[in-house]
């Protein structure tokens, strides 16, 4: 019963997210728990390099993007005239969800305003960043049995 990450350890992290000016995109305060090893949401790269890691460890792993959130697709990017968007959507961040012919849906962002033209952007922020996750380990125990068979009480949400 060590307190090293490994297979079906339950582990609560937190993190942050920096592009490659080491400007913080993303501060993750609230602990994210999984159970290492298990169909959890973390990114393969990330639960690597936990591997062997303790309390109290902080690691830092860079991704590409093809490691982490793709190449960014200009295909899934569109502008239209502002007067032809819902008022609500009218400003950037506004995020709104599409659906195609087959009923596969996507998250869309408003990414730009610029003289009467409105451009939404589906693609991920970080898609086509180098991007480092910066974890500290606060917590590494034994996982329940009920923990293994069904996950962490707070699912990942490593990307």
């Amino acid at each position: 019963m060590t307190n090293t990450i490994e297979r079906d350890k339950f582990v609560s992290l937190t993190y942050t997210i920096t592009d490659e000016n080491n400007e913080i995109l993303e501060r993750i305060d609230m602990p994210v728990n999984y159970i290492h090893g298990r169909d959890s949401q973390v990114i393969e790269k990330i639960e690597h390099a936990l591997e062997g890691c303790e309390q109290g460890d902080e690691i830092s792993v860079e991704l590409t993007p093809e490691e982490g959130f793709g190449q960014h697709q200009p295909e899934l990017t569109f502008t239209d005239d502002i007067d032809n968007v819902p008022a609500e959507f009218r400003h950037v961040g506004a995020e709104v969800e599409f659906q195609n012919d087959k009923g596969e849906s996507r998250m869309f962002r408003v990414s730009r305003i610029d003289d009467g033209k409105l451009t939404v952007d589906g693609n991920h922020p970080f898609a086509g960043k180098v991007i480092t996750y910066n974890i500290r380990v606060n917590v590494v125990r034994d996982a329940t049995p009920d923990e293994i068979a069904n996950g962490a009480t707070q699912m990942p949400s490593l990307h």
